[in-house]
């Protein structure tokens, strides 16, 4: 997860990110123009670090130290279950991620730069009362992630600017009274190329594939081969540097969800789990490259990559997306032409069907 304006609710930081002053910026930024990247995308100048200072606003553990404190559980099948309350909790915190998300995808187009759609992103979780999580999580300096291209995660937004047929995923996360919510989403700035739309079309539908094998008694080690197998037979990767997790008042915390086939020993799925499946699939090798900001993961080979996130929670009847697409939700090329479920995907149970069958009816 992975900006130089002073915003309402939050002010200038004294940290800054890339530019820091001294040897050890001048340092990283030598390493950083020396570089040898991968494909088009360069980083650019980053503003100062926010610091919120709004009372009102709960903020995690890290939010000024930079480290979360919560320790990991021992052993990977050990699985908090949420409490009613936890649950009512998380979906809140849900529902203002996905009305963040989706106001920064329409804020997607070319000319903008990703620092201006982290600046949108992270008034409008102060707005929601909620604090954007990633901000100085293990010390990642902006409010949200803006991926461009060939960036498979973790992308630091700056003042490079959006470029007509880029492919950027938006991830945010926020955190509202004590709980996360984890999303993101593909977006193109103008019209991508045929290449690019087969890239997203076979990520979207890997991504429900595995969403739809969501229920109690199915196993967490699985959900890697069903995504593996539908892209591999179309000729694309699937990223095995990062994984989706478990949420809640932790942002990172088990179950581990492993986008590749393997038979790691990462728990059954039980009613009341909470986690996030976010499978990075690439066009041409999945082999990461990391620059030298220490966040930002591109593939190897320069090819471009993309992804999609839910929060999810597991009922007796299936799977519930806390993260889900509202009536005011833009439907995208990829929901309209997929293969596995067509419209707004809600989650699995009788009543996220019921919802997705009305939404979908109406779009």
């Amino acid at each position: 997860m992975n900006k130089k304006k002073k915003k309402s609710g939050g002010k200038k930081a004294t940290r800054s990110s890339s530019s820091q002053k001294g040897f050890a910026g001048a340092l990283r930024e030598l390493q950083m123009n020396t570089f040898n990247y991968a494909g088009g995308v360069r980083p650019g100048q980053q503003s100062p670090q926010k610091i919120v200072d709004n009372p009102n606003i709960m903020k995690p553990d890290y939010a000024l130290s930079g480290m979360p404190n919560a320790p990991r559980p021992p052993l990977p099948w050990v699985i908090e279950v949420k409490t009613p309350e936890e649950i009512e909790k998380m979906r809140v915190a849900g529902r203002v991620a996905r009305e963040v998300l989706d106001i920064a995808g329409r804020a997607v187009k070319p000319g903008i730069t990703t620092e201006e759609i982290d600046c949108l992103v992270h008034e409008e979780s102060l707005k929601r009362g909620g604090y954007p999580s990633p901000l100085n999580y293990r010390g990642f300096p902006k409010s949200c992630c803006t991926s461009v291209n060939e960036v498979i995660c973790h992308g630091i937004p700056d003042d490079r600017k959006l470029k007509e047929g880029d492919i950027v995923n938006v991830d945010i996360t926020c955190y509202v009274n004590g709980y996360h919510g984890d999303c993101s989403e593909m977006f193109v700035a103008g019209e991508p190329d045929d290449k690019a739309r087969n890239l997203l079309q076979t990520t979207y539908d890997s991504w429900i594939k595995s969403l739809e094998f969501v229920k109690p008694g199915n196993h967490y080690r699985d959900i890697g081969a069903i995504i593996e197998d539908y892209i591999t037979e179309r000729g694309y990767t699937t990223v095995r540097n990062f994984c989706g997790h478990g949420i809640g008042s932790v942002f990172h915390t088990n179950p581990s969800i492993l986008h590749y086939r393997n038979s790691e020993p990462n728990g059954q799925m039980a009613p009341g789990h909470t986690f996030t499946i976010e499978p990075m699939i690439c066009e041409g090798t999945a082999k990461v490259l990391s620059w030298p900001d220490n966040w930002t993961a591109t593939t190897a080979d320069g090819g471009r990559s993309a992804q999609f996130e839910h929060t999810l929670l597991i009922h007796p009847d299936g799977v519930e997306a806390f993260t889900c697409k509202t009536e005011d939700s833009p439907l995208q090329f990829w929901e309209k032409e997929s293969k596995v479920f067509k419209g707004k995907w809600m989650g699995t149970t009788s009543k996220a069907r019921a919802r997705a069958n009305e939404l979908n009816s109406i779009s």
